[in-house]
């Protein structure tokens, strides 16, 4: 089993939220609205403004790091679906653009449904 965390845009989440569910993965959760930062120093839409000319955009810019809001989505699937997830995340939110978010990847070892007390692969489905 494969835990796949990804940081996205907030725009994209209802985008995402069907894309996994047409790729046959519907179990996942959403851990919210989060902030954090790349390699980017500053929130795009003020950048935005202040290319387009607006003062107020320009005096906020400053040069200060900003933290960008994003989502948070957290999926564990069977080893033989992460890459279907991985992929529809991708398709879903790459635009090109810096911020398009990160995937992390990690191993999970066992799951348990607490209702029934199934395990592994069982507990997902």
């Amino acid at each position: 089993m494969k835990e796949i965390i990804a940081v996205i845009r907030i725009k994209k989440m209802n985008e995402t939220k069907q894309a996994l569910i047409d790729a046959g993965i519907s179990s996942f959760t959403s851990l919210g609205r989060v902030q954090g930062r790349g390699k980017g120093q500053v929130h795009f839409d003020i950048l935005q403004g202040a290319e387009e000319g607006h003062p107020e955009a320009i005096e906020q810019l400053g040069n200060a790091p900003r933290l960008v809001a994003k989502r948070l989505v957290a999926i564990v699937v069977p080893d033989e679906m992460a890459q279907t997830a991985i992929d529809t995340i991708i398709r879903t939110n790459q635009t090109g653009k810096p911020g398009d978010g990160k995937i992390f990847v990690t191993p999970i070892t066992d799951t348990v449904r607490v209702r029934t007390g199934e395990t592994g692969d069982l507990a997902l489905v």
